[in-house]
């Protein structure tokens, strides 16, 4: 409840007691207002208020870059306020217990009653909308940010994906309970951006883009009244303390990422990512750290890349992280390898934040973007969907490896301003 709400709770006796002796009418109004300053000066000071958190539209720590935006978030907003709570609605709560401080939530969809059912195909059929449905569904959600003065979707890249309604509607929902919603950590592509979209988009009560290529965007198409840009949150995710690998040491081991979102189930693709590790073995000494970063069912870096271990196993020269660490120590491991070639962003966005030089794969937005963000221009970003062979790759990875005390200078300068702009964030969002 807001503070001065709170205030007039507690001060209604006070103004019947006033009203009851006391006729001249401000007079009473002199009373009651130093009262009503009185009590909060001696029960509600600044100090006292807690502020309340909740984070919604997240997948799960399956997914390794949504738990590095949740734990960059609460790294970012106890950096402005030390004594925030924190509320996680979540698509997978048993794998966000990993994640301590933070209240998680299973974001439950609710069956509708047999009478809802039937307005909810009535409005289908009469109005072709499916609101009426999405509110019901959605109400638990909306009860479990009942205690929260704030709520930030931390889905990232979501208005990348689909039409967003039910996000639009949840959205809406939150603030007709009387919540200011965030839009947080955003990524959004020109191709993307609908009618509908802009129309959702408007009713955050403001948008914090993390790249420049998405802010642009959202400026020029007056998306919303209040469209900050500040760098992602995972660049303030903690690096877990690791041991590095026998044998894989910083000085020679590429790290690499692929994934089967990018691949899309294209047998060519895991021919290209064979003959590169070819490559890699034939024309240079180092080791290949293959680093899962989703693992989710049916998203499963993991899964995918065991073949390529297996394939190249009996060289010596390849190994493969287990499915069952987390972000920290993902970006741990990271953290040992001289050189990264990944298609997750925010395992880029590891690599980026521990001064290795990176390859991103993805041709997103998000990944352009951020590569902008860091760079001042999209460099080093391949967009593996359209390679046809592995030349491309070899000649990126050579051409990192040539500039490699030049692209770690950059990295020197720009990261630490990167972490600061991220930062700054917290600060902001404590004047929405």
């Amino acid at each position: 409840m807001p503070l001065s709400k709170r205030i007039a709770r507690y001060t209604q006796p006070d103004l019947f007691y006033c009203s009851s002796y006391i006729h001249d009418l401000w007079h009473i109004r002199f009373i009651c207002i130093n009262q009503i300053i009185s009590y909060r000066e001696e029960n509600f000071s600044d100090e006292d208020f807690i502020m309340k958190y909740f984070m919604f539209n997240h997948a799960g720590s399956k997914n390794h870059g949504c738990e590095a935006l949740v734990r960059g978030t609460v790294n970012i907003i106890e950096n402005s306020d030390e004594k925030a709570e924190f509320i996680l609605s979540s698509n997978d709560a048993e794998a966000d217990k990993i994640i301590k401080g933070v209240e998680v939530k299973p974001a439950v969809r609710r069956e509708l009653t047999i009478p809802e059912k039937i307005i909810a195909v009535m409005d289908l059929k009469i109005n072709k909308s499916e609101e009426y449905a999405l509110e019901k569904m959605y109400s638990p959600i909306v009860s479990d940010a009942e205690k929260s003065d704030i709520c930030l979707s931390v889905g990232g890249d979501t208005y990348c994906y689909g039409d967003n309604h039910g996000i639009r509607v949840l959205t809406r929902e939150l603030k007709k309970a009387g919540k200011k919603t965030v839009l947080w950590g955003a990524s959004i592509g020109a191709e993307d951006l609908s009618d509908e979209k802009l129309e959702s988009l408007a009713d955050f009560d403001a948008i914090f883009a993390r790249e420049p290529i998405t802010y642009e965007l959202l400026k020029e198409k007056a998306a919303n009244d209040n469209i900050y840009l500040y760098s992602d949150p995972a660049f303030c995710l903690e690096r877990a303390d690791v041991e590095p690998i026998e044998g894989f040491t910083r000085e020679n081991t590429l790290g690499f990422n692929i994934s089967p979102l990018i691949t899309k189930g294209d047998p060519k693709k895991r021919e290209i990512v064979e003959d590169f590790i070819s490559f890699v073995f034939k024309n240079t000494t180092m080791k290949i750290m293959l680093i899962p970063h989703v693992v989710e069912d049916n998203n499963n870096d993991y899964d995918y890349m065991k073949p390529f271990y297996d394939k190249f196993a009996d060289t010596g020269r390849i190994t493969i992280l287990p499915p069952t660490f987390d972000a920290r120590q993902y970006k741990g491991y990271i953290a040992h390898t001289r050189f990264f070639i990944g298609a997750r962003t925010h395992a880029t966005i590891a690599a980026y934040s521990s001064g290795v030089p990176t390859v991103a794969l993805g041709y997103s937005v998000k990944a352009r973007g951020i590569a902008k963000d860091i760079f001042g221009e999209e460099k080093y970003v391949l967009n593996f969907g359209s390679m046809t062979d592995a030349e491309p790759l070899k000649k990126e990875f050579l051409k990192m490896v040539v500039n490699e005390n030049d692209i770690r200078g950059e990295l020197m300068r720009s990261i630490p301003l990167r972490m600061r702009s991220a930062m700054e964030a917290g600060e902001t969002l404590q004047k929405i």
